[in-house]
């Protein structure tokens, strides 16, 4: 079934495969190329990724009984690249098996 903590973990995987994207594919395009097509195709999902994922933090925040280090940590993980990875294995993935 569906669970706020898988959709939760879906939603940090895409916002971590799109950061990625944005970041070390359409960017280095966008200034090598003087391409800023795949900046802009790539800007807006990544952002409301982004935003789902700070969202379903916060929503996450009591029910997992995340201290406030674990969900500053989790926060920042999205504005690092491969974050939202670590995240999941440290974090989510651990949650959803108990």
């Amino acid at each position: 079934m569906f669970s706020l903590l898988n959709i939760f973990r879906a939603i940090a995987f895409l916002e971590g495969i799109s950061y990625i994207l944005l970041l070390f594919i359409a960017t280095p395009i966008k200034y090598f190329a003087e391409d800023p097509q795949y900046v802009k195709l790539l800007g807006m999902p990544h952002g409301l990724l982004f935003i789902t994922y700070i969202v379903l933090a916060i929503m996450l925040k009591s029910e997992l009984k995340w201290n406030t280090k674990q969900f500053t940590t989790i926060l920042l993980a999205a504005i690092i690249p491969f974050g939202t990875f670590y995240i999941d294995k440290t974090y989510l993935k651990t949650q959803s098996n108990g």
